[in-house]
C-alpha cells in the first residue's frame, strides 16, 4: 500500500508539473506572439513615415533617398539604454528591414488592359523572358489566365465559374496560373505583382527591365541608363533623353521616374523566434496606406 501509494502521488506530481510547464509555454509563446507582431507594426508605420517624409520633397524616387537604405540588424534595447526602466533580464530582439520600390520591376498586371490582353504588356515580358532564357510561349499562357480571371471572377451567382482561376494578388500566387516553381524562383527579384497597370522606374530598374520595357531599346543603351544614374538620378525623362535620345517621347505609361507602390520588408528576431512581414504600401500624395500584410516565421537555424 505504501508503494502503491507514492506511485500514485509521483504520478500525480509529474501530470501536475507537465500541466504547468505546458501552461508556461503557451504563455510564453504567445507573449511572443504577441509582441513580435507589435514590433513589426511599429517598423511598418516608421517605414511609412519614411515614405510619407519623402513625399514631402517631391521630385523623383531614386536608390539614393533615405527609403532605399536598408536597416540593418540592430539590437531594440540600444534605443531604450536611456530608459531607467530596461534591466539586464530583458529578451533580446533584434530588428532589420528594408523598403522595396516594386515598380522598379516589371508589373506583372500589366499584361492586361481594361479587360482584354495588353500586346504592350505581351510584347514587354516575351523580350525579358527570352532575354532570361525562359519559354517565352509562358508569357501568353499566364496572360490568358490573367485575362479570364479578370472578365471571369464572379458568375451570374456571385460564385467563381468552374476553371476560372482567381485573380492574383501576389508573386506567389502566379504558380495558379501555370507558372513553374522553377521559372518563379528566376523571375522573382525582377517582377512584382501590383493591382493596377504601372510605368517602370527608370531610377531603380535594372537595365534588363528597362531594356525589356522600351520597345527600340537595346541592351547597351539600358546599360548606359543604369551606369549614369548612378552619378545622378534622372527627375525627369527630359533628364534621361540626354543620355539616350528619345527616352522623353516614350509613353509616360511605359516608363517614369517616380514610384507610388513599395514593399516593405521586416525581420525580427526575439530569443529563438524568427518572424519576417512583407507589405505592399501605396502612396498617394502624403497618404500612404497599406494594401496588404504577410508574415511568415522562419525556422532557426541549426
Amino acid at each position: 500500500m505504501a508503494m502503491l501509494t507514492v506511485t500514485l502521488v509521483a504520478s500525480l506530481a509529474a501530470a501536475g508539473l507537465w500541466q504547468q510547464w505546458r501552461a508556461a509555454e503557451t504563455e510564453k509563446a504567445e507573449r511572443s506572439r504577441t509582441q513580435s507582431a507589435w514590433l513589426l507594426v511599429g517598423a511598418l508605420d516608421w517605414a511609412r513615415l519614411i515614405l510619407r517624409e519623402d513625399a514631402r520633397s517631391g521630385g523623383a524616387d531614386h536608390l539614393a533617398e533615405p527609403w532605399a537604405v536598408p536597416l540593418e540588424e540592430a539590437r531594440l534595447s540600444t534605443f531604450l539604454s536611456a530608459d531607467q526602466q530596461v534591466t539586464d533580464d530583458q529578451r533580446d530582439a533584434f530588428l532589420s528591414g528594408s523598403i522595396v520600390d516594386l515598380q522598379g520591376r516589371l508589373n506583372v498586371g500589366n499584361l492586361i488592359e481594361g479587360k482584354e490582353i495588353s500586346a504592350t504588356g505581351v510584347r514587354t515580358f516575351e523580350k525579358f523572358f527570352e532575354h532570361l532564357g525562359l519559354p517565352v510561349g509562358q508569357v501568353r499562357v499566364m496572360a490568358e489566365a490573367l485575362h479570364r480571371a479578370a472578365i471571369g471572377t464572379t458568375g451570374a451567382d456571385g460564385k467563381p465559374p468552374a476553371g476560372v482561376p482567381l485573380m492574383p494578388s501576389r508573386v506567389d500566387d502566379l504558380l495558379w496560373l501555370g507558372v513553374s516553381a522553377q521559372n518563379l524562383e528566376r523571375l522573382r527579384p525582377y517582377i512584382s505583382l501590383l493591382p493596377e497597370r504601372t510605368p517602370l522606374n527608370i531610377n531603380t530598374a535594372s537595365a534588363a527591365a528597362i531594356h525589356a520595357t522600351v520597345p527600340w531599346l537595346d541592351m547597351a543603351q539600358a546599360q548606359r541608363l543604369v551606369t549614369e544614374r548612378q552619378r545622378n538620378a534622372f527627375r525627369s525623362l527630359a533628364e534621361a533623353a540626354r543620355i539616350v535620345p528619345g527616352l522623353d517621347a516614350v509613353d509616360s505609361a511605359l516608363i517614369g521616374v517616380s514610384t507610388r507602390y513599395f514593399e516593405v520588408r521586416g525581420r525580427l528576431r526575439l530569443d529563438d523566434l524568427i518572424v519576417e512581414e512583407r507589405s505592399l504600401v501605396q502612396r498617394d500624395g502624403l497618404t500612404v496606406r497599406t494594401r496588404w500584410r504577410e508574415r511568415v516565421p522562419v525556422a532557426p537555424a541549426t
